[in-house]
């Protein structure tokens, strides 16, 4: 009698594990790319947080951070206890508010106008011109500007003030009432290339189908902007602007340090949350309250960031950040 064949079955895997198996096969590679980004993500901006225990503590080096003596609320209460408190965090947010206002209307003007140049290498010729000062640092533009506001050698009082008719020279750096103008100038100068290329990326990616509809139809330039242009750069507009409000307590240290040089006739106008808490830290040496301002910037700022996608997902639930 002829024994039975044995026939060996495969093990099959189950369905959800033949899911995950493709789905690693698909996307794999896409998460081992993003690995450094995240490992540099989390040394950057998640390990420091630990950091944050500072702002309740009296720092002392001997006992070493974490066994230094509990202070509660004490670093905040010294931190707005001052006569400066109010004038600093005004300083910060209305500067701040003036440099998003300009960034979007600048950004989307030269958005426009260079994607409506003709010539390619012209067009490229000025987006590198517009983007270069980007990449300098502020010592470097510290020194640019002194070169214009120098009370006595400077551009503007040797040239450009008597050339209409001013002969009297401007002392720039002990006067403050020319600054509120001078840092919005000069941070509009320096970083608007950066939101330009965002806002032209952006434009580039329409199709153009709506705007050979709109020809057809007769509209013209203007009206193409304003109806096809600019509803579509709402998106992009919309998320520039929560990322920039994410950053509304904070303060870019070389524009209001380094370009003011420092001057204490100025404090009035340029003093702000950064500054402020950085002279602080070099007289006085106190950690706790310098970190004390820095987890008040941060929760305020992602406050503000949750509140303004939430009146946005009121508004436009497609437009909304998260």
């Amino acid at each position: 009698m002829e024994q039975p064949v044995k026939t060996a079955r495969l093990a099959l895997p189950a369905a959800g594990q033949k899911q995950n198996v493709g789905y690693w096969r698909k996307y794999g590679a896409f998460y081992l790319m993003m690995t450094p980004a995240l490992i540099f993500l989390l040394i950057n901006n998640y390990l420091p947080m630990i950091g944050s225990v500072l702002a309740f503590k009296n720092v002392n080096y001997q006992s070493g951070v974490f066994n230094s003596p509990w202070v509660g609320w004490k670093n905040f209460e010294f931190l707005f206890s001052t006569s400066d408190a109010w004038n600093i965090t005004k300083n910060t947010i209305i500067y701040n508010v003036v440099f998003i206002v300009l960034n979007l209307i600048f950004g989307v003007a030269l958005a426009l106008l260079f994607n409506s140049m003709r010539n390619p290498r012209l067009a490229k010729f000025h987006q590198t011109m517009m983007f270069l000062p980007y990449f300098l640092s502020w010592v470097i533009v510290t020194y640019l500007v002194y070169g214009f506001l120098n009370p006595e050698i400077g551009l503007l009082n040797k040239i450009i003030l008597p050339w209409f008719g001013i002969d009297n020279a401007i002392d720039w750096y002990s006067d403050p009432k020319y600054w509120p103008f001078i840092l919005p100038i000069v941070n509009t100068w320096k970083g608007i290339g950066y939101y330009a290329v965002f806002y032209l990326a952006a434009i580039i990616g329409i199709d153009k189908e709506y705007y050979e509809a709109a020809t057809i139809d007769g509209a013209s330039k203007w009206n193409q902007i304003r109806t096809i242009t600019l509803p579509l750069l709402r998106p992009i507009v919309i998320v520039l602007t929560l990322l920039q409000v994410g950053r509304i307590f904070y303060s870019d240290f070389g524009l209001f340090y380094q370009v003011t040089r420092n001057a204490g006739a100025l404090y009035d106008t340029t003093l702000v949350i950064d500054t402020y808490v950085y002279q602080g830290l070099i007289v006085t040496g106190d950690f706790g309250m310098s970190s004390a301002a820095g987890l008040y910037q941060a929760v305020v700022g992602f406050v503000v960031v949750f509140v303004s996608n939430l009146i946005i997902r009121k508004i436009s639930k497609e437009d909304a950040l998260f």
